[in-house]
C-alpha cells in the first residue's frame, strides 16, 4: 500500500540493537473491586423507586470511553426502569465523537457493545441541541434535543481525572451531562473558551441543565488500578457538579493507575484510542498535558515515546495521537482523519497540539529504535525503556535490564517471565513467550 509522501521513509532505520525486555508487574494490595457491577448498579438506583411515573420514557447515556463494566451497568439501570414502570430508552452523550453524526455515535456504541439486544431496549441519537441558558461569559448551553423532550434523563459515567485540567469536578457525571449530552454544539460552544476555564464552565453548565427539573441523577462508576469497577454510586442531582460528585473525584483519583517509575528514557506503548482515554493515552498516566495554559506534570518525566496501533473501538478517531513522538507508518492507515480533526477542533486548545502527527517510521522496530535514538541515552545498556498495552494497564511492564535491576530491588514490583527481544522482524513480539 502506498504511504504517499511518507514513501520517502520507507527503508530508513536508525541504526543500534535494542537491549532485551523483561515482563514485570506492579503488586497492588488491598485493590477494591466490585464482585457484581450490575447489581451493585441496581442498588444504587434504588434511592429513585418512588420518584419514577408510571411509562415515563427515561433517557440512559452511555458515552464514548471504554468502560469495562459500561454494558452491565446500564443494562442494569435500563431493566431497573423498567422493573418500576418505567420506558427506557439509550441516548448516546458523546459531544463531537462518532464524527458528529448520528450515526457515527451509534456505530461507536455498538463497538462499546451497547445494542439494543445487549441492554435491552432502543437506542435513539441526533446532533440536534436545544439551548437551555447561557453563561455570564456568553457561552451557550447546549442540550441534546432527543433527552431535553424524554421525561427524565438517567446520567451513567465513569467519575476519573481529567486529561486536560485539575479541578473540584473533572470527569463524571457533570461532564457527560454539560458535554456529552451538547453534542457536537455544546462541546465546542464549551470549549471554545479555553481549557482554564472548561472545568468551570463544565460545573456551571451542568447546573444550568440539572435546574431544567429533568436530570434524576446519574451513576457514577468508579474504576481501580486494574481497570476493573471498584464500585457503582448513585449522584442525587444536586450532588452533579458538587460535593457529592467530587468526593467522589477524589476516590477515583486515589485508585488511579500509574507508571512504577518516574523517570523512563523511552516508553513504547501498544495502542492509543478514544476508548481508553479522552486523550488517546491518559495523560497523568505519560505525564503529558501538552494544552496551552494548563501546567505540564512533574511525574513521570519521559524523554521519548512511541505508539504503535490504534483500536477497533476509536473508528479512526485519533485525536491525541500528537503526545507520542514516533508510530509506525502502519498506523497511518489506520486514522480516519475527518473524525479525527472533528474531534481537534471540537475540543478547541486541547486539540491544537495533540493533533499533530508524531515522526512516521516505516515498522515497529525502526520506530522504537528512533525513540531510543532521540531520547538522549548515549549507553543503550543504561536504557531505561518500558512497555504497556495501552495506559489503562500501566501496571504490566515489559523493561529493560537497567529498570529490571531497580525492580528487583522493590517490594511492590516483580517479575515475571524471562529476558526476550522487545521486537521481532520488525513488529513488536507478543506479551507472552
Amino acid at each position: 500500500m502506498s504511504w504517499g509522501p511518507f514513501e520517502a521513509v520507507r527503508g530508513l532505520r536508525p541504526s543500534g540493537t535494542l537491549p532485551q525486555v523483561t515482563p514485570i508487574r506492579r503488586i497492588l494490595s488491598e485493590v477494591q473491586t466490585s464482585a457484581d457491577p450490575y447489581a451493585d448498579a441496581r442498588a444504587a438506583l434504588e434511592p429513585l423507586r418512588e420518584r419514577i411515573l408510571p411509562d415515563a420514557r427515561i433517557a440512559v447515556t452511555a458515552g464514548s470511553r471504554g468502560i469495562r463494566d459500561l454494558v452491565p451497568v446500564v443494562k442494569a439501570a435500563v431493566e431497573w426502569l423498567k422493573d418500576v414502570g418505567a420506558a427506557p430508552f439509550v441516548i448516546p452523550a458523546m459531544g463531537s465523537h462518532g464524527g458528529a453524526t448520528a450515526d457515527g455515535q451509534r456505530e461507536m456504541l455498538e463497538g462499546l457493545g451497547i445494542t439494543p439486544e445487549s441492554v435491552g431496549c432502543p437506542i435513539e441519537a441526533t446532533m440536534e441541541t436545544v439551548v437551555v441558558g447561557t453563561l455570564d461569559d456568553g457561552t451557550e448551553i447546549h442540550h441534546d434535543a432527543i433527552a431535553a423532550k424524554a421525561d427524565g434523563v438517567l446520567l451513567v459515567n465513569r467519575v476519573k481525572p481529567h486529561t486536560d485540567f485539575h479541578g473540584q469536578i473533572e470527569s463524571g457525571i457533570a461532564k457527560i451531562l454539560a458535554i456529552g449530552l451538547g453534542n457536537h454544539r455544546g462541546a465546542a460552544s464549551l470549549h471554545a473558551g479555553g481549557i482554564p476555564s472548561l472545568g468551570g464552565n463544565i460545573e456551571a453548565a451542568a447546573r444550568m441543565v440539572v435546574a431544567q427539573g429533568k436530570i434524576l441523577g446519574g451513576l457514577a462508576i468508579l474504576e481501580n488500578s486494574l481497570d476493573r469497577t471498584a464500585s457503582v454510586e448513585f449522584v442525587e442531582a444536586d450532588g452533579i457538579a458538587g460535593a457529592a460528585e467530587n468526593a467522589l473525584l477524589q476516590r477515583a483519583s486515589s485508585m488511579l493507575g500509574r507508571l512504577p517509575f518516574d523517570e523512563l528514557d523511552v516508553l513504547v506503548i501498544d495502542e492509543l484510542g478514544k476508548d481508553k482515554s479522552g486523550a488517546g493515552m491518559d495523560t497523568n498516566v505519560i505525564g503529558r498535558c501538552w494544552v496551552h495554559g494548563i501546567p505540564e506534570f512533574e511525574s513521570p518525566s519521559i524523554a521519548a515515546i512511541s505508539v504503535h496501533s490504534l483500536t477497533p473501538a476509536s473508528h479512526g478517531n485519533a485525536s491525541g495521537l500528537g503526545l507520542a513522538d514516533v508510530i509506525p507508518a502502519r498506523l497511518l492507515e489506520q486514522i480516519d482523519l475527518r473524525a479525527s480533526y472533528v474531534n481537534a477542533l471540537t475540543s478547541g486548545a486541547g486539540g491544537a497540539r495533540r493533533s499533530r502527527l508524531p515522526m512516521v517510521m516505516e515498522d515497529d522496530e525502526a520506530a522504537v529504535l528512533a525513540a531510543v535514538t532521540m531520547c538522549g541515552r548515549r549507553h543503550w545498556s543504561e536504557l531505561r525503556l518500558a512497555r504497556i498495552r495501552d495506559t489503562l494497564s500501566p501496571h504490566e511492564l515489559m523493561v529493560t535490564p537497567a529498570l529490571l535491576d531497580e525492580a528487583a530491588e522493590r517490594f511492590d514490583l516483580e517479575i515475571i517471565g524471562t529476558a526476550r527481544d522487545l521486537t521481532s522482524s520488525g513488529s513488536l513480539g507478543p506479551w507472552s513467550e
